[in-house]
């Protein structure tokens, strides 16, 4: 039985929108090798898996003919990919570790400087700040020195002259196409995209998600504008560490979390045939009309 797309109705304006959302992630599995069929695959899975959880009925059983009829995938493949669960992003142990240790470091006034830097720290020792205890402070899983003998290796941390280690970056910053870089990336462009579809669903919009942008610059403005936002973004992400970090300190805890993102982007664009329209060149802060 074939499968029709229904291109009427509030549909059809999405597909602009999303076309453009998904072509550097369709760049990005080409240079992967993921496949158009692997793709088609995992996408019929998750169709079945958010009708299934996300659009069930309160006091009602969901059916594989109501999750047919929400998707467009025929019953007989909707029973067979039926059941699988909600899928689980289980963040890596070295993700988990790292990122808790380095927010502590630049949160924690033990650890920074009176303008809220982070210390030099020394490897041990009661009599002042030091990584063992900075470590010891979030997990007793790991020996202090396995950790920083990792964090050398991978040049997440640095000695001075005096022997005190000293953090290379404000931020964890994974890099290499590996699991911890692949995990933010799904992560983070996840909870963007929910939050957009939150403000677009929802009554009126929730979520903070706007955006400074600029057009018909040259390279050199481009390139010192995206220097500055980068400084703008860190200090604001510096701050909110610091604050949560606090705030978490008196929290009982419980099941909710809390993710606040920044995103700087900046490019060359083809040219389209025509010059930029004048009002193109005038600054605009947006706020998705979700």
């Amino acid at each position: 039985m074939s499968e029709t797309i229904n291109d009427t109705g509030e549909g059809t304006t999405l597909h602009a929108p999303v076309a453009r959302l998904l072509r550097p992630l369709v760049r990005l599995f080409v240079a992967r090798g993921i496949t158009f069929p692997a793709l088609t695959n995992l996408l019929r899975e998750l169709y079945v898996n958010v009708a299934e959880y996300d659009f069930a009925l309160q006091g009602k059983e969901q059916t594989d003919s109501r999750v047919s009829l929400l998707t467009g995938i025929h019953r007989k493949e909707v029973r067979r990919l039926r059941g699988a669960g909600a899928p689980v992003s289980a963040v890596p142990a070295v993700v988990s570790r790292t990122s808790r240790i380095i927010a502590r470091w630049l949160a924690d006034p033990a650890f920074t400087d009176p303008e809220g830097r982070p210390l030099a720290l020394r490897r041990a020792g009661e009599d002042g700040p030091s990584f063992e205890a900075l470590v010891a402070g979030v997990t007793r899983d790991l020996r202090p020195r396995a950790v920083l003998d990792e964090w050398l290796d991978r040049g997440l941390a640095t000695l001075d002259g005096e022997d005190r280690i000293v953090l290379a970056e404000a931020a964890y910053v994974p890099r290499g196409g590996g699991e911890p870089q692949l995990y933010y990336f799904g992560r983070n462009l996840h909870d963007h995209i929910a939050a957009s579809v939150a403000n677009i669903l929802g009554d009126a919009p929730r979520f903070l998600e706007r955006a400074v942008h600029y057009d018909g610059l040259s390279e050199e403005l481009a390139l010192r504008l995206e220097a500055r936002a980068k400084e703008i973004a860190m200090a604001a992400l510096t701050q909110a560490n610091r604050e949560a970090h606090a705030a978490c300190a008196a929290d009982p805890g419980g099941s909710h979390r809390w993710n606040f993102g920044l995103y700087v982007y900046a490019e060359a664009v083809p040219p389209a045939g025509d010059a930029f329209p004048a009002d193109d060149a005038l600054p605009a802060s947006s706020e998705a009309e979700a």
